[in-house]
C-alpha cells in the first residue's frame, strides 16, 4: 500500500508556512521550518520558493489576495459615489479588523513581513488607490463630488483613514472611541468633497 504524499505545490507550501507562523511566530517561517512541517527536504521547497524573502512575500501576497474580492465587489457596486466610497472604506476596515480578530498570530506575522515585502505591499496600496480613484472619478462625473484630481484625492482619502485600516494601527482598533473618531474624519472628508452650490 502506497503512502505517497500529494504533489508539492506553492499552495501546500503557503499552508504549511501559515501553520509554522501560527505555532512558532514569524521568526520561524523559514524554508527549512516549512519543509519540516511538510515532511520534505528544504531542497524540494526551494524548487517552488527561491528564498526566505520570497516565502515571506508570498505569505503577504496571499493574505492580501484573500481580502480583495470583497473590496472589488464594494468598489464596483452601483449607487451614488459618496455611498459607494463609504461602503468601500467600510469594507477595507472590516476586512483588516476581521483578520486581526480571527487569526491574530497570522495577522501579527503579516505586519512583521509587510515591512520587508515592500513591492507586494506597494502593489496592494496602488490597487487600493486605483479603486478609490475610480469611485472619486465617478463622483465628479455625476456631480456628487466637486471637481478634484482622482488619484491625489484617493491618496488623501486613504491617508486620512489610515488609522482605521492599516495593520500598524491594530492596537488602536480596540479603543472604544475609534468608530466615533472615524465618523468625525469621514464627515470632514465628505464636506471637503461636496460640490459648492
Amino acid at each position: 500500500m502506497s503512502t505517497s504524499q500529494p504533489p508539492l505545490t506553492r499552495e501546500r507550501i503557503l499552508a504549511a508556512a501559515a501553520k509554522v507562523i501560527r505555532r512558532f511566530g514569524p521568526a520561524k517561517a523559514t524554508v527549512v521550518d516549512v519543509a519540516q512541517v511538510l515532511g520534505v527536504s528544504h531542497a524540494a521547497v526551494y524548487r517552488h520558493v527561491a528564498s526566505k524573502a520570497q516565502l515571506r512575500d508570498l505569505v503577504v501576497g496571499q493574505w492580501i489576495a484573500q481580502g480583495m474580492p470583497t473590496l472589488l465587489k464594494a468598489a464596483k457596486r452601483s449607487g451614488p459615489a459618496p455611498q459607494r466610497l463609504r461602503r468601500f472604506i467600510d469594507a477595507l476596515i472590516a476586512s483588516k479588523r476581521t483578520k486581526a480578530a480571527a487569526d491574530p498570530e497570522l495577522f501579527t506575522a503579516y505586519r512583521t513581513f509587510a515591512a520587508d515585502a515592500k513591492s507586494v505591499v506597494a502593489a496592494h496600496v496602488d490597487q487600493l488607490i486605483q479603486l478609490t480613484a475610480g469611485i472619486v472619478s465617478d463622483g465628479v462625473k455625476e456631480g456628487t463630488f466637486r471637481p478634484v484630481e482622482p488619484i491625489s484625492t484617493a491618496k488623501a482619502i486613504l491617508s486620512a483613514t489610515t488609522r482605521f485600516h492599516h495593520p500598524a494601527h491594530a492596537v488602536e482598533w480596540k479603543d472604544p472611541g475609534i468608530d466615533d473618531a472615524f465618523e468625525a474624519i469621514w464627515d470632514l472628508l465628505m464636506k471637503g468633497l461636496r460640490p459648492v452650490r
